[in-house]
């Protein structure tokens, strides 16, 4: 089972398949997803609150999203691992959303909370949408989502680069119908990510994948779900920048 999400790219739960000792189960990855969310949940409410205070704490947390992406790197290539390095990941990347929000909330009130019931809603309807069957990770639909995964990623590289020489795009990254287009149409993408990422947790757990895995599934998932809320987080902010 092939993946846009970086850490499922190299299909760790098949190759795992086999092992010895405890297997993982669907309900245990849950488990340990919500283990992830508490914990980046408590970092995140300790940056919110920093940052509101002081900006300077704003480049910190910049910093550990830097780690935090280091540490994703790492887990992708060790999986057996994750379960140290997932929480570490998810403590890590707490804290940037957390300053990030802040930021944006300072600018436009109860946009987090916004960004945050957007995400929710997403990924209780995607979940609810992938368990009636209702959406299945066909091969013709992980081509399309794995495609423009990979194409965004390629232009949000050459936007940071470009951005470095102090070329800017105001069309894409402004408040006008084009950057909200585009915003709506990385949102799209970002979420149908879930349903992959639903799909190879799902194959993991009848193949019989180690126990470890659970955690690795969680990592993913929290991989994916940051992309999410940070692309609605950007996107209100495009549509509020408009009023």
């Amino acid at each position: 089972m092939q993946t846009s999400n970086p850490v499922f790219r190299n299909d760790p739960f098949g190759a795992a398949a086999g092992s010895s000792g405890d297997v993982m189960t669907i309900g245990g990855t849950v488990g340990k997803t919500v283990i992830l969310l508490v914990l980046a949940l408590a970092t995140g409410t300790v940056s919110w609150m920093l940052t509101s205070q002081s900006p300077n704490v704003f480049p910190i947390a910049l910093g550990a999203a830097f780690v935090g992406f280091l540490v994703a790197l790492l887990t992708s290539f060790k999986p057996q691992w994750s379960m140290v390095l997932a929480p570490i990941y998810a403590l890590l990347q707490g804290a940037f959303v957390g300053a990030i929000s802040a930021f944006f909330n300072a600018r436009y009130p109860g946009i987090a909370l916004a960004a945050a019931g957007g995400t929710a809603a997403t990924l209780s309807g995607l979940l609810f949408a992938y368990q009636i069957g209702l959406i299945r990770a066909t091969d013709t639909f992980k081509r399309v989502v794995i495609s423009a995964t990979i194409g965004i990623a390629i232009f949000y590289v050459v936007m940071m680069v470009l951005r470095m020489f102090g070329v800017e795009m105001p069309a894409i990254n402004g408040s006008g119908l084009l950057g909200i287009g585009f915003s709506v149409f990385v949102v799209i993408i970002a979420a149908l990510n879930l349903i992959l990422d639903f799909d190879v947790i799902e194959q993991g757990a009848q193949n019989g994948a180690p126990k470890y895995m659970e955690w690795y599934g969680a990592f993913a998932l929290m991989v994916t779900l940051i992309w999410l809320y940070l692309e609605i987080l950007r996107l209100l902010a495009k549509i509020m920048g408009r009023r």
